[in-house]
């Protein structure tokens, strides 16, 4: 067994959970957030609230239930075989939908350096999907050089962003910020409704935080102390970033900026300082995009070896790359981008933002849920049952919330993807069932 030495101490665990988190999510989101104003600042306290809580309730699961399969397996403690398939295909169409709004994001910083790619909406889509099947190309040498790539390129957006919570206060303007704070008159709780799903992004990828158990010191204490105080970390971040940059941009050009976090630090500097930001952003961006697209792949791999999804995904190069699975991956995205096709990428981002938070949700509802029933198989202390309870019921009800706040038009798309994932599963069931042996005179009953 390695020595306590060779494991991760809370401190690198915390800074692991905060960078895994923060990755391309913020990206776009200052430009998102200025379309209502900054009175949709107030949802990243909800938000964070309702984040700490689900990533808390994880690190729980993963302590009581050390089985493989994750959200998946969760899910199944609690509401059988069939909550396996439909968390792990609603999973998999979140990533996905996700990886479109990824490319989004970095077509539009790549928009200064090729205008015409910010020239309307095949433009745009063109853009998105040469980054979609760039990264997936990409992908074929493996998961050694897709990890290296991804460990350099996400201190791209967490440089500036994280600097800009330090340093933008300088420039700070608080006219500025007061102008920008309700330009639309919206009501306070329909703005924070509506920025919801936007902050929920930002935050989506906690579920992960669990996964590095066996690697940790004292993994019961500190994996779920990683688990709040990393969280905590990317939404001090996400809040004073999204907040300074109120202040130094009036709301309009903020709305209106495909590059907001570029053209915040050529107003606080020049533009020759912006176009870095930019470059970094882009890196930052595919790097991101080349990781999740290997998570993808990886996640439809592990349901096709559950017997869960076609026996396409489960087959590997000599590389251990998925190369087939992440093909038939690119080719879905590729039509979820020529569906949400729009000449504006803020416009688009925030339809695939609310639909990727749908789509996200059920799965941390029932996968959270599968908590007490492990709980419950683990026996523990009643103490940590009540306070578990507590923190499940919070992470609940901010899941519920969030699926509301999402918009009838992007949970109706959910529900009509679950329903089909109903099917789906259906079509599959019989090869979990053991075949009953029915006697032929009690067979003729179901003729």
């Amino acid at each position: 067994m390695a020595g306590s030495g060779k494991k991760m101490s809370l401190v690198g665990l915390t800074t692991l959970v905060a960078v895994n988190m923060m990755g391309s999510g913020i990206i776009m989101l200052p430009s998102s957030m200025a379309q209502l104003g900054a009175v949709s600042l107030l949802s990243w306290l909800i938000t964070a609230v309702g984040s700490m809580a689900i990533a808390y309730c994880f690190a729980q699961c993963g302590i009581y239930c050390p089985r493989s399969g994750g959200m998946s397996a969760y899910s199944e403690e609690a509401h059988g075989k069939s909550a396996f398939f439909l968390c792990s295909f609603l999973y998999f169409l979140s990533l996905a939908i996700g990886n479109v709004a990824i490319g989004i994001s970095a077509v539009g910083y790549l928009t200064p350096f090729f205008p015409w790619l910010g020239s309307g909406a095949i433009p745009l889509f063109v853009g998105t999907l040469g980054l979609i099947w760039l990264t997936t190309v990409a992908n074929f040498g493996g998961p050694r050089i897709t990890g290296k790539i991804g460990a350099i390129t996400v201190w791209g957006v967490i440089i500036p962003v994280a600097g800009l919570s330090v340093i933008g206060w300088f420039w700070f303007e608080p006219d500025i910020f007061i102008a920008a704070w309700n330009p639309h008159d919206l009501a306070i709780s329909s703005a924070i409704e509506q920025s919801i799903p936007l902050t929920l992004w930002a935050f989506l990828g906690m579920e992960s935080a669990a996964q590095n158990f066996d690697a940790v010191e004292e993994p019961k204490r500190n994996v779920p102390l990683a688990c709040l105080f990393g969280t905590l970390g990317a939404a001090v971040v996400y809040v004073l970033s999204t907040t300074v940059i109120q202040g130094i941009v009036p709301n309009a050009e903020l709305a209106n900026s495909t590059a907001p976090f570029a053209f915040v630090y050529a107003q606080m500097f020049n533009p020759l300082v912006g176009q870095v930001i930019m470059v970094l952003a882009v890196m930052a961006c595919v790097g991101s995009l080349l990781g999740w697209q290997f998570t993808l792949a990886q996640t439809a791999k592990s349901a096709a070896d559950q017997g869960m999804f076609p026996r396409l995904f489960s087959r590997m190069t000599a590389r251990n790359a998925p190369v087939i699975g992440l093909v038939v991956c690119a080719a879905l995205q590729t039509l979820m981008a020529l569906s949400t096709i729009s000449p504006n990428a803020s416009e688009q981002f925030g339809k695939l933002v609310n639909l990727a938070a749908v789509t996200n949700l059920i799965p941390y509802v029932t996968a959270l849920t599968g908590l007490l029933v492990i709980m419950y198989k683990a026996r523990v202390d009643a103490r940590i049952f009540a306070r578990n309870g507590v923190l499940l019921l919070i992470a609940m009800l901010y899941s519920y919330y969030a699926l509301y706040a999402s918009g009838k038009d992007a949970v109706f798309g959910g529900l009509l993807v679950m329903a089909f994932g109903y099917l789906l599963y259906g079509s599959i069931a019989k090869n979990f069932v053991e075949r009953s042996r029915v006697q032929p005179d009690d067979a003729r009953g179901w003729l």
